[in-house]
Order: C-alpha cells, then sequence, then structure tokens
C-alpha cells in the first residue's frame, strides 16, 4: 500500500506545480513562436510576484525629512532661480613691484626687458607694431627682430644707446616723444636699413647723431639742439629726406645745404638771426626753381627775411617770418 500512496502523492505534487505556472497563449513549444499574436498588456498578471517578495532588498539611506508621497496628478514645483553670488570686492592695489617672471628666449612674448616682464607683456604687440607708451621705462626694451613700427612716448628715457636697436633690419618708424632723453649715441641711428621716420620730439637733446640715407620725416622740437651740436652737411646725404622739423631750439643758423627732397622745413622759435644766400637757392643759377620745398617757417627768430631776397627766390613761396 506504500507504493501506490507514494505514487500518488508524486502525481499531486506535479499537478500543483503545473497549475501554478504561468498559462502559455500562442507559444510554439516546437520553436516557431508567433511573436505578431503575443498579447502582452497583460503582462504583469501572468505571473504571482509574492514569492519575490524576500529579494527585495531595502535601502539603508533613509529619505529626506520633508520627502512626501509622489502624486503624479501634481504637477511638479517650479525650480527657484538661482540666488545671486556675493560680489566680491576688489582686491586693493599695492605699491609692491611686480614678481619677476622669468621667460626663457624670445618665446611668445618676445624678449625679456629689465622689469623682469618680457617686452610684448609690459607693453602691447600687434602685429609687427610694439606700442610702450607711458610704462615709465627708463631704457629702450629688447624688441622682437620683426619690428617695423617702435612707439615708446611718454616714458622715462634717458640715453639711446648705438645697440638699442641692433638687428631690427625692418624697424621703419621710431616714436621717442616725450622721453627724457639728453644723450644719443652717434650710432644709435645708424644702423638700420629701413628707417624712415624718426620722431625726438619734447626731449633734453643737445645733438643729433649720424642717420642713414634712407629716412625721410625727422621730428626735433621742443629740445635743447644746438648749432654746434648738428654736423656739418648733416642732412645733405639724406636725399630721401621730406620733411625736417627743428623748432623750439636753441639754433643760431640753419643747417645747409638741405636736399632738394625736402617739401616742409619748420625752424620757427631758435636764434636764427642770419641767413646764407644759398640757404635755399642756387645763388649762381637764376634759373634754378625748388618747386617741392613749399612750406618754410622762420617766424619767432630775431631775423629779417627781407634782408636776404637772393636766399629763396628760387622757392614757389615765400618763408613765414618776420619782414620788416
Amino acid at each position: 500500500m506504500k507504493q501506490p500512496l507514494t505514487c500518488l502523492a508524486l502525481a499531486l505534487s506535479l499537478l500543483e506545480v503545473c497549475l501554478c505556472a504561468p498559462r502559455r497563449e500562442n507559444y510554439d513549444l516546437t520553436g516557431e513562436t508567433d511573436w505578431e499574436n503575443i498579447d502582452l498588456t497583460n503582462y504583469g498578471d501572468l505571473y504571482d510576484y509574492d514569492d519575490l517578495e524576500p529579494m527585495i532588498e531595502v535601502g539603508t539611506v533613509a529619505p529626506p525629512p520633508n520627502a512626501q508621497p509622489v502624486n503624479q496628478n501634481v504637477p511638479p514645483p517650479e525650480t527657484p532661480p538661482p540666488a545671486l553670488e556675493e560680489e566680491v570686492p576688489l582686491r586693493p592695489r599695492t605699491t609692491t613691484p611686480p614678481p619677476r617672471l622669468d621667460f626663457a628666449g624670445p618665446g611668445l612674448f618676445g624678449p625679456q626687458t629689465g622689469l623682469g616682464l618680457p617686452t610684448c607683456l609690459l607693453c602691447v604687440c600687434i602685429s609687427t607694431s610694439v606700442y610702450c607708451d607711458d610704462v615709465d621705462l627708463e631704457y629702450v626694451p629688447p624688441l622682437p627682430k620683426d619690428t617695423t613700427y617702435f612707439y615708446a612716448r611718454f616714458n622715462k628715457i634717458k640715453r639711446v644707446g648705438g645697440n638699442d636697436f641692433l638687428n631690427l633690419n625692418k624697424l621703419k618708424r621710431i616714436d621717442l616723444t616725450g622721453n627724457h632723453i639728453t644723450e644719443l649715441d652717434e650710432d644709435a641711428f645708424l644702423k638700420l636699413p629701413a628707417l624712415q621716420e624718426l620722431l625726438l620730439a619734447e626731449n633734453k637733446i643737445r645733438s643729433l647723431p649720424e642717420l642713414p640715407v634712407t629716412v625721410r620725416y625727422i621730428d626735433a622740437r621742443n629740445n635743447q639742439l644746438l648749432s654746434a651740436g648738428i654736423r656739418p652737411e648733416a642732412f645733405k646725404g639724406l636725399t630721401q629726406l621730406e620733411f625736417l622739423y627743428l623748432s623750439y631750439n636753441q639754433l643760431d643758423f640753419i643747417p645747409i645745404p638741405l636736399p632738394e627732397s625736402l617739401r616742409s622745413f619748420h625752424i620757427q622759435h631758435n636764434n636764427i638771426q642770419t641767413m646764407h644766400k644759398e640757404t635755399f637757392c642756387n645763388h649762381h643759377d637764376t634759373t634754378h626753381q625748388r618747386r617741392a620745398l613749399e612750406d618754410i617757417r622762420l617766424d619767432g627768430n630775431p631775423i629779417n627775411l627781407s634782408h636776404f631776397p637772393q636766399a629763396y627766390f628760387c622757392l614757389p613761396r615765400l618763408p613765414t617770418g618776420r619782414m620788416q
């Protein structure tokens, strides 16, 4: 009797397992399942999830104290705008000098200056132009080799040495207006093969050095130039010179000869009392005409221009100055 009872109990257990299993509709156990006709609308009802409850792990992090149950019908609250950051006061300026920055070699910012700052960091470099206006320079800083235009106005430069512009073969314009220059080395500008414009106004210069033949524009107004500080025939070889401004100095006579290329010549407010008869014209050639030189200013000098008519008969216009 025990063996039939055992088989009966086993059969009932198998039947119970079969009855608890989910129904399989539209499944083909041969491997060819009709996937298009499977109904998944009640997919969650096909399984009994009660047996899975013990497998669910309970989190160890408690919810925030103000947490509320989620209600899908209630729209989420609007996110408040971010709070404005409190303004941080600017650090007051100090008189402590900036730390020395050691950039090796020319690099991106150009050569170094004596202040420990690369030239193009202390100044402003735009393309091949270097602007060092009003930065308290006491000397000409080392410049990048491709510098074409250099501006160092209103600084404290006192001297221009022979090596300050060394190997700057592209340099066309130098503007040192408004410095404290008292000394110019004799070869300060002579080794510049492309120099065209030299501006030295408002300094304390007493003499001019030799200049390259490429110069077209010279501005040395408001200095302390003496006639003894200009070499004999200093401007004769400057065959491209067009503008020469020497006003407000201490010159006793007009530096001659002046090149034929000259268009504008200002020498007003000096101490000129006399004029050579060949200052502007060739005394031996009465047909000589100097058409380019149309702007001459001699006003503010103690000279009476009416006493020297032979000095400017070849000019298209009379000089500006006292005629009585």
